[in-house]
């Protein structure tokens, strides 16, 4: 079966509702070895790709990647981006912000790691988190000198959004396309993928009681992404809403975005001129 990103895309000025999308569909295989084996293929492209990405040096690509906690973000940059090479590639990972951080605006500390051209920037959690965590745990504005006491909480949220999309509007003309992948997870799965981290001693590192906690604001969380995505997925800066419940399938649909995106760009190898082509003759017969 083929796999069609503009099915996972969410329209611009969408009205998002999470019940109505899946966490979990049919595989794109009919196994798991062709689901990975598809992988693999993807991946080799993707590795292609990078590389006239990174010769041509037209546009910088930066994925983000949100989404629950054990949503499999670490995975799916892990595995997607296995092949690519380290050398145009960052990933960058946004927890809480240091005293550093929090004496700027929001944006700040994700704007110094923004990509440059022929590079990919890689975000596990971004500055979508100020419109998340900080929207259902609002006590963490005082500590950035902010209080929605002293403002107006829906003008504060809206101009958020505003600055987020103004953000990602300048970027798109000025060279950088942006991917935005939201892993839709269940909170069965979630579950289950906690019970795994407690049972398995290597896996005991990713878990603690914080994570506990904040699976009960689990309805807080859907309605501050249901407002997020709504938002600020645009034309030049769209979300996907990616099933996550199964982490292989996952995988799939986020390799095939990213090859579309890249597939887009119509980029090619630089052109020597015609002096260049013989400098490089002569050299070859000094060889």
């Amino acid at each position: 079966m083929k796999i069609n990103s503009k099915n996972f895309c969410i329209p611009p000025e969408k009205k998002v509702k999470l019940e109505k999308y899946p966490t979990k569909i049919a595989s794109f295989c009919a196994s798991k070895n062709s689901c990975q084996k598809l992988l693999e293929e993807h991946v080799a492209q993707l590795s292609s790709m990078q590389e006239l990405h990174y010769a041509s040096r037209r546009y910088a690509m930066l994925l983000i990647f949100q989404g629950m906690d054990a949503s499999g973000k670490d995975g799916a940059i892990r595995h997607v981006m296995s092949g690519v090479n380290p050398q145009g590639c960052e990933v960058s990972c946004f927890k809480q912000p240091s005293v550093e951080e929090l004496e700027h605006d929001f944006l700040w500390r994700t704007t110094c790691r923004l990509p440059r051209r022929g590079s990919i920037g890689i975000f596990n959690r971004s500055y979508y988190e100020e419109v998340l965590v900080a929207r259902v745990h609002p006590e963490i504005l005082q500590v950035q000198g902010l209080s929605l006491d002293k403002l107006n909480e829906n003008d504060f949220w809206k101009d958020r959004y505003r600055s987020i999309r103004d953000l990602e509007h300048h970027l798109y003309h000025n060279g950088t396309r942006i991917i935005k992948i939201f892993l839709h997870l269940s909170k069965d799965e979630q579950r289950r993928r906690f019970f795994e981290r407690i049972d398995d001693p290597d896996k005991n590192w990713k878990f603690s009681q914080a994570d506990l906690s904040e699976r009960k604001y689990w309805k807080e969380y859907v309605k501050a992404y249901e407002t997020c995505l709504s938002e600020t997925s645009t034309h030049h800066a769209p979300w996907y809403a990616v099933p996550a419940d199964d982490k292989l399938t996952a995988r799939l649909i986020v390799s095939r975005i990213v090859l579309d995106a890249f597939n887009e760009l119509k980029m090619e190898y630089p052109k020597v001129s015609e002096e260049h082509r013989q400098e490089l003759k002569t050299i070859r017969c000094q060889l």
